[in-house]
């Protein structure tokens, strides 16, 4: 029986990618990339020779069962995404859940991953939270932002740059002007930053500074 492994990598400085995920990228019979473009400068970076294989959001469901039957025979893949770790807003869940059904061992190793820098730099509470991914964009957005409202947890979201107004301006709406916020923007690279205020100020900020990169927000809970 063969063996997944979920191997997280940098979200930015390639200084975070571990010596154990470069071994075993390097020992693996195959790769699952998001994309193989982007996934080959970094196995080049670490002359890392493993044969690579897309596997993402548009083809995981047709690609499961077939490599199931090859863990089954014996194989050992390895999941990668872009950036961060596998299935946390990324694909590799169905994967996953796939091996579990199968009784095929699953290894996550512990590596990058943008929320969780972003939460302890915001300064809001850490000992409880809940993390959101991505809002939705269209349907069912109006009544999950009605539902966070209530949410006294600290909540972290993953937001695009282009969306990032129109998120801050839903969390003024339905949170309120006043409710903190922090925005961290390029974790890991060298225009790094954090943003720290209310939900109002934040807004400001960034209508008038335009943001660029991969964008985490954390906003504070409603207070009990």
């Amino acid at each position: 029986m063969g063996k997944l492994y979920l191997v997280p990598t940098p979200i930015g400085n390639l200084e975070d990618m571990t010596l154990r995920a470069i071994r075993i990228l390097k020992e693996a019979d195959l790769i699952l990339a998001e994309d193989t473009r982007t996934s080959g400068k970094l196995l080049q970076h670490f002359e890392i020779a493993t044969q690579m294989q897309s596997h993402h959001m548009h083809n995981e469901h047709r690609t499961v069962a077939v490599l199931v039957k090859r863990m089954e025979a014996g194989e050992t893949i390895a999941l990668i995404s872009d950036a961060g770790t596998p299935a946390i807003s990324d694909p590799g869940f169905l994967l996953t859940r796939a091996c579990v059904e199968n009784n095929i061992e699953v290894d996550c190793l512990p590596g990058a991953t943008a929320f969780v820098p972003a939460l302890v730099n915001s300064g809001l509470p850490n000992d409880k939270f809940v993390f959101e991914g991505f809002l939705p964009v269209k349907k069912g957005r109006q009544t999950r932002l009605k539902l966070l409202a209530e949410e006294t947890r600290t909540m972290v979201f993953y937001e695009s740059p282009h969306k990032l107004i129109k998120s801050l301006g839903s969390f003024v709406e339905y949170f309120g002007a006043d409710r903190p916020v922090s925005v961290s923007r390029e974790i890991t690279k060298l225009y790094e930053e954090t943003i720290r205020g209310t939900a109002e100020e934040v807004l400001k900020h960034y209508t008038e500074k335009p943001p660029k990169g991969e964008i985490v927000i954390v906003v504070g809970g409603r207070s009990k």
